[in-house]
């Protein structure tokens, strides 16, 4: 109908631990993004969550939906300008010279994709990290724009703890996604996320294979 309408979900990942798979939405976030005209919010902290909550107030076109984290997570947007993070996808850390990966995340899995940036640094391997809160937005915006944010390097891995097919269609059929196909279990937090591949060390598993 086009009109301005905000939601807010709570539950967005195994993240929530003991609350068990009837908690975790593995396939709730990847579903509610094709919904026509429907702009799906996934922020990774305080300053994004703000930026999700002022772009769904000045849409007059349509609904906004909030995704947020019960979890603790730092803040990781100390460097971005408003009007990037705004855009729906933006690089948030450039690979220190030329980016031979991109890492694109969401939500909590940001400060994975950090870390793991880090830790292919000290391997040799140039990563650079995209955020990514709203894909729908980012769709809107202009070729010249999402070329620049995740089109300079063709080596991609999608990186969010929910199914992994709607990333397809950012990393290609030569990149990499590192998500869930199946729901979760119930155990703290920390360990999900460790049995079910949600590593540095599972992410530069990953990426050094798509580069051998």
């Amino acid at each position: 109908m086009k009109q301005r309408q905000i939601m807010v979900y709570t539950h967005d990942s195994i993240g929530l631990g003991e609350d068990g798979p009837t908690h975790q939405p593995v396939e709730h976030i990847p579903s509610l993004r094709i919904i026509p005209n429907l702009d799906v919010w996934r922020p990774a902290d305080a300053t994004e969550t703000a930026i999700a909550w002022t772009s769904a107030i000045d849409r007059t076109d349509g609904p906004s939906l909030l995704a947020l984290s019960r979890q603790n997570l730092p803040t990781v947007t100390q460097n971005i300008a408003d009007a990037d993070i705004a855009k729906g996808g933006y690089v948030l850390a450039e690979a220190d010279g030329e980016a031979q990966l991109t890492l694109i995340a969401t939500g909590s899995e940001i400060k994975l994709a950090l870390d793991a940036q880090a830790a292919l640094k000290a391997e040799g391997i140039a990563a650079r990290v995209v955020s990514m809160p709203c894909t729908n937005v980012f769709d809107r915006q202009s070729a010249e724009y999402k070329k620049s944010v995740v089109g300079a390097c063709k080596t991609r891995i999608a990186i969010e703890a929910a199914h992994p097919d709607f990333w397809r269609k950012y990393v290609g059929l030569h990149g990499a996604v590192i998500g869930l196909d199946h729901f979760g279990e119930s155990a703290p937090a920390g360990q999900l996320f460790e049995l079910f591949g949600f590593t540095v060390a599972n992410v530069v598993k990953t990426a050094k294979e798509l580069l051998s």
